[in-house]
């Protein structure tokens, strides 16, 4: 595997170790439906939080988070809306945002709920 997968991977791990210790329940990790990818699927109470990961190894070219563009937004959303109708989802969701930082750990983590709001469809 290339060394950028492995960090990767390993921020999605450390985000669900993250996330778990805040008292989320992990519903998916990596689903995929299609060309559809949602990063984590968690249970906040009575939430659905689909959660985008972005690791870096440091912040030379910026902060993780600026990587979640408007046309990035747009695939989650169109994810987290497959998601929704295939698991007949009936709770309020929303999108967070978790960033990475570092190359081993000790890692710099930050979680951002209610990072974006699904656009308006035109």
């Amino acid at each position: 595997m290339s060394e950028h997968y492995d960090l990767g991977k390993r921020g999605e791990d450390e985000a669900v170790k993250f996330l778990e210790a805040k008292g989320y329940y992990i519903m998916h990790r990596n689903w995929r439906c299609g060309k559809k990818e949602l990063d984590i699927v968690a249970r906040d109470g009575e939430e659905i939080a689909f959660v985008e990961v972005k690791t870096r190894q440091n912040t030379l070219y910026g902060r993780p988070e600026d990587a979640v563009d408007d046309s990035k937004i747009r695939r989650i959303v169109s994810s987290a809306n497959a998601y929704v109708h295939r698991y007949m989802i009936d709770l309020p969701i929303r999108f967070d945002i978790i960033t990475v930082i570092g190359v081993e750990p000790p890692y710099e983590i930050e979680h951002i709920p209610d990072a974006f709001f699904p656009p308006l469809w035109r």
